[in-house]
């Protein structure tokens, strides 16, 4: 005869919200739900997720080269060497001489991809609005110093 135990534990569906690393699932559950939207409601942006990565280094900081990319999104040469090349026949980036150093390759975004990433940085802007939604101006405020914590705690430059 088997017995059945009515009081059994779903350790899958049922975690204890006090494991310390339960807040990690969490926010990476949060970032692909986001990205998600973002993909989904911007299906013609034609843009590999490192693509757009890219780009927005490249908008933020125009002018940059292909050696300080690498330094920013730890990736070997190649990667980023084959990642600009497809930014350049996409019509995204275009790269002219170092002054200074002609063997050098300043690299600068398009008007298309300005135009490209203001459309991509609106929406990231309206889910970011979303996601926040219901939390107060101090309650923002709050997950915006936690989350400085962490990320100064994993660079190694937090404060006990």
């Amino acid at each position: 005869m088997t017995t059945i135990v009515s009081n059994k534990v779903d350790k899958v569906n049922k975690m204890s919200p006090t494991r310390d690393h339960e807040w990690l699932e969490a926010l990476h559950d949060l970032m692909h739900l986001a990205r998600s939207m973002q993909r989904r409601d911007m299906p013609d942006d034609g843009l590999q997720p490192m693509e757009g990565r890219a780009l927005g280094f490249f908008v933020r900081h125009p002018g940059s080269t292909q050696s300080e990319l690498v330094l920013h999104a730890g990736r070997d040469k190649g990667q980023i060497a084959r990642l600009i090349a497809v930014l350049k026949d996409k019509g995204l980036l275009v790269g002219e001489p170092d002054a200074q150093d002609r063997r050098v390759m300043r690299l600068y975004p398009t008007d298309t991809a300005l135009q490209l990433h203001a459309r991509v940085v609106e929406r990231r802007r309206q889910i970011a609005a979303q996601a926040v939604t219901g939390l107060s101006a101090t309650e923002r405020q709050e997950l915006l110093r936690i989350i400085g914590r962490m990320q100064a705690n994993l660079r190694g430059t937090g404060q006990d």
